[in-house]
């Protein structure tokens, strides 16, 4: 049903940026929490971004805050996340999910199926 296609990742070298897309589609977009998460190599998938239905609040961890932007266009049904000042601990594989929530002090998704395939992020020095 739900149905999440990112795009937009690439090899970039520190100090770079990239922007990333997700196409949604199996909801009702503009009613749910978008965002992004990220996985390492031998490492677990992080929280990344996170946006409210219309836009109007963001959340980041401090790992990319001031440098990382999510953003959407409800009538695209596409969340991005714009990457400035790429460092090379930003590489991993990036993952868009929907109906992002806090589950105590972590953020995740409710559903397995809540998850886009990945697009690879690597950042070179």
């Amino acid at each position: 049903q739900v149905q999440l296609v990112e795009s937009g990742g690439g090899l970039v070298q520190a100090g770079g940026s990239l922007r990333l897309s997700c196409a949604a589609s199996g909801l009702t977009f503009s009613n749910v929490n978008m965002g992004w998460f990220r996985q390492a190599p031998g490492k677990e998938r992080d929280f990344v971004a996170a946006i409210s239905p219309f836009g109007f609040r963001t959340y980041y961890p401090d790992s990319v805050k001031g440098r990382f932007t999510i953003s959407r266009d409800n009538a695209k049904n596409t969340v991005y996340l714009q990457m400035n000042s790429l460092k090379p601990e930003d590489t991993a594989v990036y993952y868009c999910g929907v109906e992002l929530r806090q589950y105590g002090s972590r953020w995740s998704v409710p559903r397995d199926d809540y998850w886009g395939q990945g697009t690879q992020v690597t950042v070179s020095s």
